[in-house]
C-alpha cells in the first residue's frame, strides 16, 4: 500500500512539472508574439538575447560595460506594452545583481554615459507574481535607462 502511494505520489509530481512547464514555454511564446509586434509597430531595431530578452542602443556610452557585480547609478522610464507607464522618470542607484533578471542581463550591454532599450519578457521581470497594482502578472516591461555611471 505504501509503495502504491508513494509511486502515485511522485506520478502526480511529474505530471504537476510538466504542466508547469508547458506553462512557462505557452507564457514564454505568448511573450515573444506580443514583443514581436511591439517592434515591428514601433519601428524599433532590437536584438534578441538567448535569454529571450529584447535590447536597443540608443546612445552609445564609453568605456567598459558594467557586470551583474557592478552598482549601477541609473535614470530610467518603465511602461507596458500597451504603453501605460509605472514608473516614470527615475533615478537609482543599486547592485546590478539586486534587480531584476532582465536588467541583470541587459544592462551590461550598455557602456557609461550610453542610453539603452530593454524590452524584458515576463519571465525575466516578475513573472507570475504582481509587484503592485500597475504591473499586472505575466507583463511584459519596456525601460529606457540612461547608464549614469557605475562602479565595480
Amino acid at each position: 500500500m505504501k509503495k502504491t502511494f508513494l509511486l502515485l505520489s511522485a506520478l502526480f509530481l511529474i505530471i504537476a512539472s510538466c504542466k508547469k512547464d508547458n506553462s512557462a514555454a505557452a507564457q514564454a511564446a505568448a511573450d515573444d508574439t506580443a514583443i514581436k509586434a511591439y517592434i515591428a509597430a514601433n519601428n524599433i531595431t532590437a536584438i534578441k538575447d538567448p535569454s529571450g530578452l529584447y535590447y536597443q542602443i540608443l546612445t552609445d556610452g564609453s568605456g567598459a560595460n558594467p557586470t551583474v557585480k557592478s552598482t549601477v547609478d541609473v535614470n530610467y522610464t518603465g511602461k507596458l506594452l500597451n504603453g501605460s507607464v509605472f514608473a516614470p522618470t527615475a533615478n537609482l542607484s543599486s547592485p546590478l545583481s539586486g534587480l531584476i533578471q532582465g536588467w541583470q542581463i541587459g544592462i551590461p550591454y550598455a557602456k557609461a554615459g550610453g542610453r539603452i532599450l530593454l524590452i524584458i519578457p515576463s519571465a525575466l521581470g516578475y513573472g507570475s507574481s504582481s509587484p503592485g497594482a500597475s504591473i499586472p502578472a505575466n507583463s511584459v516591461l519596456v525601460f529606457t535607462i540612461d547608464l549614469l555611471s557605475f562602479s565595480n
